[in-house]
């Protein structure tokens, strides 16, 4: 399998924009946030156990997923989530592990937001944390997302925390700066994984 670096961070934290920056240099990203859009698709099996078990509103008229609705609806309610984890789970693992098999690059970028939350670090080679301030998560999520302050930091409440995502990171992104700042972090970064990247491919050679 392709060394693989997951990426995670907190609500706001500037993942998508780390990951980019990655991609530029050619190096495959996996994000699960966008698999996990995929296998809720309209059409999709998972669509419609989510229909059959919450109800018609959780369709947009478009055929699409009501994020919103669901959301709201497994916030409060823990089994309905645990529910819903069973079911998209195993899919997303099933998708992820196909683009890791089809990846090019001399490693992956596996893009994980509940990384921490839902135990899954040690699925990666390495782990790779985007890390702000709580409150730089919070100005940015309010801004990004147009929601009220209370809401963002519900939201924040309910991921893990900054320390916990930084006890299981082997290198930190610290993104409280400018955004340009961002690039010579990433070409660093991808110097040593493309070396890492070697080092195990030269091993299960040998």
């Amino acid at each position: 399998m392709r060394y693989t670096v997951a990426l995670t961070g907190g609500i706001g934290s500037g993942k998508s924009t780390v990951a980019n920056a990655f991609a530029h240099l050619g190096i495959d990203v996996i994000d699960a946030d966008i698999i996990a859009r995929q296998v809720v698709e309209p059409g999709s099996p998972a669509l419609q156990a989510i229909i059959e078990r919450f109800g018609a509103s959780m369709q947009l008229e478009d055929g699409s997923l009501n994020r919103r609705a669901l959301r709201e609806r497994i916030f409060t309610d823990p089994s309905e989530k645990s529910w819903l984890n069973a079911l998209l789970h195993p899919l997303i693992q099933q998708e992820t592990q196909r683009q890791r098999q089809q990846a090019t690059s001399p490693y992956v970028l596996w893009v994980v937001p509940l990384l921490v939350e839902n135990h899954l670090w040690h699925k990666a080679d390495r782990v790779l944390v985007v890390d702000v301030t709580p409150q730089t998560q919070l100005q940015r999520t309010v801004q990004r997302d147009n929601v009220s302050e209370e809401h963002a930091k519900q939201i924040l409440a309910a991921q893990a925390s900054r320390e916990a995502r930084l006890a299981v990171a082997d290198d930190v992104i610290d993104n409280n700066g400018a955004p340009d700042a961002i690039a010579l972090d990433v070409a660093h970064l991808h110097a040593r994984y493309l070396e890492l990247a070697q080092q195990v491919d030269s091993q299960e050679k040998s």
